[in-house]
């Protein structure tokens, strides 16, 4: 007998079909159980939404694009960039002098972020209102005159988002690891290259995503300005419901106008990250 035929009959058999372990998939009953109930509360909220005469649509509709309404929408764009734009200016210099190594900066960095911080927007936003009770005039000019309504809102909204642009911008320094930097110092790059080509790119990863909830959160703050009656969004929408009395559909208005502008700020955000996130890996 050869050796094949005996390596042959030493294999052992192949198993029977019955033998062999049947995959079974998992059952999720819970799960569609839970996603059909979800699914048919929303559609139900939905629906009663949509279908509920008090929300008066047809309102909505007549008052959504109206040239008050877009006035306002418009400033409230422009305050919530400007806000953002010198929030970070000024916060990115209170950053750097909390990352100096002389004490005195330091404490004047950490000094102003806990007062800012500590303080609710609005209270700040009524103390620069009434600065004038403190200091009628100023260089020989009546203070009133100096800070009008929108000049209080970007004083009090720039020094309030200043206080944690600062913290933002300092965890996204403090963020790059410290070897890079010893490295690239070094190879014999200067300061300027240094932050430019190797501190700045990789801070910004972790800059963006706060940054973003910042934009995000000041659009949606800058309503709060309509206390000292400047004509924002909100400002505007109640000046006609104070007329009309449809306060409903009126907050509708403005509100879809958020929701409109917030989502088209949040998929800039993701691009934005993305683009920074590159040879991440993530």
């Amino acid at each position: 007998m050869s050796s094949d035929t005996l390596s042959k009959a030493a294999a052992p058999a192949p198993p029977a079909a019955a033998d062999v372990p049947r995959i079974v998939p998992q059952r999720r009953t819970g799960q569609w159980i839970a996603a059909a109930v979800v699914l048919a509360l929303l559609g139900l909220a939905v629906n009663s939404v949509l279908r509920n005469d008090a929300f008066q649509w047809d309102v909505v509709a007549e008052y959504f694009t109206t040239s008050s309404v877009l006035r306002g929408l418009g400033l409230t764009l422009w305050l919530t960039a400007l806000v953002m734009a010198l929030g970070f200016a000024l916060g990115t210099l209170l950053a750097v002098l909390r990352l100096s190594a002389n004490p005195v900066l330091q404490a004047v960095s950490w000094g102003y972020v806990w007062l800012f911080r500590s303080m609710p927007i609005l209270v700040q936003l009524l103390f620069w209102f009434n600065i004038g009770a403190l200091y009628p005039q100023i260089l020989g000019v009546k203070t009133v005159d100096l800070f009008g309504p929108v000049t209080v809102a970007i004083i009090g909204l720039t020094l309030h988002e200043a206080a944690y642009a600062a913290e933002v911008v300092r965890g996204g320094i403090l963020s790059v690891d410290r070897g890079q930097i010893e490295a690239a110092q070094a190879l014999g790059l200067g300061r300027h290259r240094r932050w430019r080509k190797i501190v700045l790119p990789q801070a910004m990863r972790a800059i963006v995503p706060p940054a973003g909830n910042m934009l995000i959160g000041t659009l949606k703050g800058t309503s709060i300005v309509s206390v000292i009656a400047v004509q924002d969004l909100l400002y505007s929408v109640q000046l006609v419901y104070h007329r009309t009395y449809q306060v409903i559909p009126l907050l509708l208005v403005a509100t879809i106008w958020y929701v409109v502008v917030t989502s088209l700020l949040s998929v800039g955000q993701h691009y934005v990250e993305r683009h920074y996130a590159r040879g991440t890996g993530r």
